[in-house]
């Protein structure tokens, strides 16, 4: 086992390493032997990673240290190949406790957009669960489908081309979550592929779009319906002038949650 777990530790060639040059400068490379990656701090020769363990240092062309990670999911989405507005990590990480998923879970997501949210879904399911990702727009998915293979992801993954809006295929699913223009069109299909106890969650980045929503949600049978807004401040901290820093982030959209019963609903 102990031999197993060094194994996967170690960069092998093809394999996905984030390189570190410092808290504001970070690089995702695919490792090959022979393929060089520059940067202002000089080129970086991938190859010598090879059978290297993650977290070790390599020094560019100019002598300047880099650090090779291991990839978290985290970094996946903020490095993901985008076509459209990701959710941050600050409400990807949210959604994921809020749900409840794990491995064996089926979820329902509409708006696969770049599949950052998918991504971390699928993490969450494998090796047991399935993802299945409506997105009306072919080339959204397309883009979803090679950031999906990268993170090696993709067969807890079924990509769906279809309007969500108009019905969903699966039944006794786990959750439902919606990131899209209308998600207020969905709660009635949603409520009918649930399975009881099952979460429904909506992302929206306004609040006439978070009002359709529970307003629909209250004609149906969910309780615990709530929305939330998540907003994120780093801290730079030093010998005797810890402080926050100027820029935080803020407002990316707001969160409503709620959970199916069999019978009537209640706020």
């Amino acid at each position: 086992m102990l031999l197993l777990g060094n194994m996967m530790n170690v960069i092998g060639e093809g394999d996905d390493v984030l390189l570190y040059l410092d808290g504001r400068r970070t690089y995702m490379v695919r490792v090959e032997a022979g393929k060089q990656f520059h940067t202002h701090r000089g080129y970086v020769e991938l190859g010598e990673l090879i059978g290297r363990p993650y977290g070790s240092t390599i020094m560019s062309s100019l002598n300047i240290s880099f650090h090779a990670l291991k990839p978290l999911i985290r970094d996946r989405v903020l490095k993901t190949d985008r076509r459209t507005q990701v959710l941050y990590p600050k409400d990807i990480g949210f959604i994921l406790l809020h749900v409840g998923v794990g491995a064996g879970s089926r979820v329902v997501e509409a708006g696969t957009g770049s599949g950052a949210l998918t991504m971390a879904l699928a993490e969450v399911v494998k090796p047991d669960g399935m993802i299945y990702s409506y997105d009306i727009n072919p080339k959204f998915q397309g883009v979803a489908a090679g950031n999906i293979e990268r993170a090696g992801l993709m067969e807890y993954v079924e990509l769906k081309e279809g309007d969500i809006t108009v019905g969903i295929d699966e039944a006794d699913v786990d959750a439902v979550i919606l990131d899209l223009a209308t998600p207020w069109l969905v709660v009635r299909h949603a409520y009918e592929a649930l399975a009881g106890s099952g979460v429904f969650v909506s992302f929206s980045p306004t609040i006439e779009q978070v009002m359709k929503t529970v307003y629909a949600l209250k004609d149906h049978p969910f309780i615990e319906v709530e929305t939330i807004e998540l907003l994120l401040r780093n801290y730079t901290v030093a010998q005797n002038r810890t402080r926050p820093r100027t820029q935080m982030l803020g407002h990316s959209g707001y969160i409503t949650t709620a959970r199916k019963v069999i019978g009537e609903g209640n706020p």
